[in-house]
């Protein structure tokens, strides 16, 4: 990654304070447009920005997804403890030969 600077400047913005980064930045590094992130002071005159790239936010979001999907599974075995079915042997054999010979990315 280019070691580039770019200007920021003190602003007022709403109701808050910020600083403004000149649009270059972003042009250089689109990634950053529309994140969050998080300043940590180093020293007097020194910060440190740290911002979440979209790619962290949407895996954030996947695991949102998943937990609220996990919770809605379990409030249903809750509410409905009879429907409820056990793992067997034979259901996790044909589950192996369904993903037999799959490659997965780490």
């Amino acid at each position: 990654m280019p070691n580039n600077r770019y200007s920021a400047a003190w602003s007022k913005i709403g109701n808050s304070s910020g600083f403004r980064v000149e649009n270059g930045f972003f042009k250089d590094n689109p990634q950053f447009v529309g994140v969050n992130g998080e300043v940590q002071v180093i020293n007097a005159d020194t910060l440190l920005v740290r911002l979440q790239p979209n790619e962290v936010a949407e895996q954030e979001k996947d695991e949102l997804m998943l937990s609220l999907f996990l919770d809605f599974l379990m409030e249903e075995a809750l509410q409905n403890p009879d429907e409820i079915e056990n793992y067997t042997e034979a259901m996790s054999a044909e589950d192996d030969e369904l993903i037999a010979g799959v490659v997965l990315d780490s």
